[in-house]
């Protein structure tokens, strides 16, 4: 389902927002100091409050990392474009949203994703917790991994010249994902979170 649920959202995505795929950038797939540039103190901060270790200047090799979407329209410079299901909502991600500075151009309403976050209770188990060392070892691993991930590709993009992340969260969508007017609807919500979108037929 989850993986239904991130195609169906990013298929309404390319069609609102239009734009070429481009690969995940380098400076996003294994970010140590070099690639966080201004952000290195910020970065380490946030891995600090997570996980109480000190992050490495040099990310480990199985670090590495894709997202789900990264669209470039002519003209523009790119844009990375995550879905965000149940399991990016918790306490974790809540300690990194918190710590954002409050310049932080992102895709998405910061409150939303923060109230999201702190109302939720019971994490998810199994493969979605499991330690994930050498960073992120022990209880709850995957999900401060996951956490932890989500924030440098919203904190990072500004720093290489990339426009805002735009995030689609599931309760955003689960209600008219599937309905006939969905790429009305999408267009409506890309334009709440202040991302154009190109075709003019979905402007209303």
């Amino acid at each position: 389902m989850p993986l239904e649920l991130q195609r169906a959202v990013l298929g309404l995505v390319e069609r609102v927002y239009g734009g070429a795929h481009v690969e995940t950038p380098d400076w996003l797939r294994r970010p140590g100091r070099a690639a966080c540039r201004e952000r290195w103190p910020l970065v380490q901060s946030i891995y600090l409050s997570l996980t109480g270790l000190e992050l490495p200047n040099e990310m480990p090799p199985r670090e590495t990392r894709r997202v789900d979407a990264v669209l470039q329209r002519a003209g523009e410079a790119p844009r990375i474009v995550e879905v965000d299901e149940k399991q990016h909502f918790n306490q974790y991600r809540a300690q990194t949203l918190l710590q954002y500075p409050r310049n932080l151009a992102v895709g998405f309403h910061l409150d939303v994703w923060l109230q999201h976050c702190q109302q939720k209770r019971k994490l998810e188990g199994g493969g979605f917790a499991r330690p994930r060392p050498p960073l992120f070892p022990g209880q709850d691993g995957r999900h401060k991994q996951r956490a932890f991930r989500d924030a440098l590709a919203d904190i990072l993009p500004s720093e290489h010249g990339f426009l805002p992340t735009l995030r689609v969260a599931f309760f955003e969508v689960n209600d008219w994902l599937e309905a006939t007017e969905a790429p009305h609807t999408m267009s409506r919500l890309l334009t709440n979170k202040g991302v154009g979108v190109v075709d003019r037929t979905l402007r209303r």
